[in-house]
């Protein structure tokens, strides 16, 4: 394997790991860490927001990033698109190509969800019925990309076992 293909091949695990680890993290640790900071849900799902679209500075540059080198790692076979379908590896990049573009929607869903004037709404505390609605699209939208990462970064495994899942 050529150093340029090592490097893109790190660049690209990395990149995984800063946006699969980081969704976890605000998943997982940050967003149930909130409940002790403040009882407010509007104070949690404005501190939320800002920590969301800081994240989203290095998460966005890293899902581009992952999937240019995708694009640069699977090179051989997007040039020969009859081993697409006629090999399993071929099978399982396709399946994991649409599960990156299922993702990539509904990112761009997620982050476009809450716009100025639903900010606003939320600042100047709007109901709570109404907050609790955008908490409760943002969340499930959340756990929704971080389970559609999983599947990717197992189906990227499988990939480097060349295709072939053994018992």
């Amino acid at each position: 394997m050529a150093f340029a293909d090592v490097l893109v091949f790190w660049v690209h695990l990395t990149c995984a790991s800063i946006w699969v680890g980081g969704s976890l993290f605000l998943g997982i640790v940050l967003a149930p860490m909130l409940r002790t900071i403040t009882d407010s849900p509007a104070d949690r799902l404005a501190l939320m927001l800002r920590i969301g679209r800081r994240f989203n500075r290095i998460a966005l540059p890293s899902f581009i990033i992952l999937i240019i080198t995708g694009i640069y790692n699977s090179r051989a076979f997007m040039l020969q698109p009859d081993a697409l379908i006629d090999s399993d590896y071929g099978i399982i990049l396709l399946i994991k190509i649409a599960f990156v573009i299922v993702t990539l929607i509904i990112y761009v869903i997620h982050i476009r969800s809450i716009d100025i004037e639903t900010e606003n709404r939320i600042r100047n505390g709007d109901s709570n019925s109404y907050i609790q609605l955008v908490r409760s699209r943002n969340i499930l939208l959340g756990r929704v990309i971080v389970g559609l990462s999983l599947i990717i970064l197992f189906l990227g495994a499988l990939l480097n076992n060349s295709g072939a899942l053994t018992v």
